[in-house]
């Protein structure tokens, strides 16, 4: 496999959860009409439901792809997918959409944790920031364009059954491609065992680890500004600036942000360093999430400047999640699978209760998501200067071997 191939193939792979993510945004108020859900915030549980098992799913998913390699937890991960996805068309009742998205989302935690284990496999420090860097710049076009797709499912099919098809489709294919090409990259002589003494000595080694540990939590205070975003999309961009159906087009044109942050951060990141570049960008983050809080408690947020910050806001996230990935899993080469199934879960789980929290609090207004952004920037900060022990913007990275 030639490097642009393995670069969208890991993309495509972990794109598996975007897509399963945001496509159901524009479908919620037909799923809510379908099995009579009258509150707009209880249909935040499509999301929160995925994310959960997203979350979950993790800290199993680890372990077993450092015991029995890669490939066949992946594969065995998307096979799950695709049957989640059918249970999701036939489902006729709401409890048992809830199951499907759990069932969706545990099965996306193989396609997650293993596609970083796959990356650190074959690449450590800067290299390996600038790949996760280029996979995010491939895949972040499936949550910019994903609503929009997921809008145009809807026309064409006149129901919300027609997004799980698509999706159902999406994983064939993906499970098709990665089982012909995608090689085993973890060699025999690097497995680990499956006892639960040695698997919670790994966990032990990843979370007493302080550069590790540390960036999962700013990552997870980060991912909770990103979920209470999604989670609240639909509801702002239709009820507090009345977009209507156009609202997939506004979410697309902040999420640009993201993917222009992917490219330009594997440009820079082997000459300019993981620390300065993601320090940098949270300094930027927390500056605009406190110029948000205070113009929507000011009422001063119209659309075109709301839209504005929020751009700035995905681009400061794109510089910062690649590295704060790969500062975390840098000295975690020995147990990458496990390192990154923790990492995940933690930071997902993290970002699910925050998030869930700054989403239901929406009361019609866009002051409880700014304060949300506000708090959990500040919260990041403080714990990144803590774990550097205030060494911010060093410029170097020690290589692992």
């Amino acid at each position: 496999m030639n490097f642009p191939e393995f670069i969208v193939i890991v993309a495509a792979i972990m794109a598996l959860n975007p897509l399963a993510m945001d496509m159901m945004l524009p479908a919620l108020p037909d799923i809510g009409a379908a099995f009579h859900v009258d509150s707009a915030n209880r249909l935040q549980l499509v999301l929160s439901a995925f994310l959960l098992g997203f979350g979950v799913g993790q800290i199993i998913i680890g372990p077993l792809s450092d015991r029995y390699g890669r490939r066949p937890v992946l594969l065995g991960g998307m096979i799950v997918y695709s049957i989640a996805s059918a249970l999701a068309i036939i489902a006729p009742s709401f409890e048992t959409l809830l199951l499907a998205r759990v069932l969706q989302g545990l099965s996306t935690s193989a396609t997650r944790v293993i596609a970083t284990s796959v990356v650190r496999d074959c690449y450590v420090g800067r290299r390996m920031a600038s790949v996760m860097s280029l996979a995010q710049m491939v895949f972040i076009s499936v949550p910019v364009l994903a609503p929009s797709f997921g809008q145009a499912v809807l026309i064409a099919t006149g129901q919300w059954h027609g997004v799980f098809v698509v999706l159902l489709l999406y994983g064939i294919v993906a499970l098709v491609w990665t089982g012909l090409r995608l090689p085993e990259t973890l060699a025999e002589d690097k497995r680990t065992s499956l006892a639960i003494a040695d698997v919670l000595g790994y966990y032990r080694q990843t979370i007493t680890n302080r550069q590790t540990f540390g960036y999962a939590l700013a990552c997870g205070a980060i991912n909770a500004t990103m979920f209470a975003y999604v989670f609240s999309a639909q509801q702002v961009f239709t009820e507090v600036y009345h977009l209507g159906v156009y609202f997939p087009l506004a979410f697309a044109a902040i999420a640009i942000g993201v993917a222009v942050a992917g490219f330009l951060n594997s440009r820079i990141v082997g000459r300019v360093g993981m620390r300065v570049i993601s320090h940098a960008a949270l300094v930027g983050y927390t500056a605009v999430s406190i110029v948000m809080a205070l113009a929507a408690r000011a009422d001063m947020l119209p659309l075109p400047i709301y839209m504005a910050l929020a751009t700035c806001t995905m681009f400061a996230f794109g510089l910062m999640f690649a590295n704060f990935t790969a500062l975390a899993m840098e000295p975690q080469g020995h147990i990458a699978g496990t390192a990154s199934s923790l990492f995940g879960a933690l930071t997902v789980l993290m970002g699910i209760a925050i998030g869930y929290l700054i989403g239901q609090a929406y009361n019609g207004t866009i002051v409880p998501l700014a304060t949300g952004f506000f708090l959990c920037s500040i919260g990041a900060l403080i714990i990144v200067f803590v774990t550097e022990r205030g060494k911010m913007f060093q410029p170097h990275n020690k290589p692992v071997p």
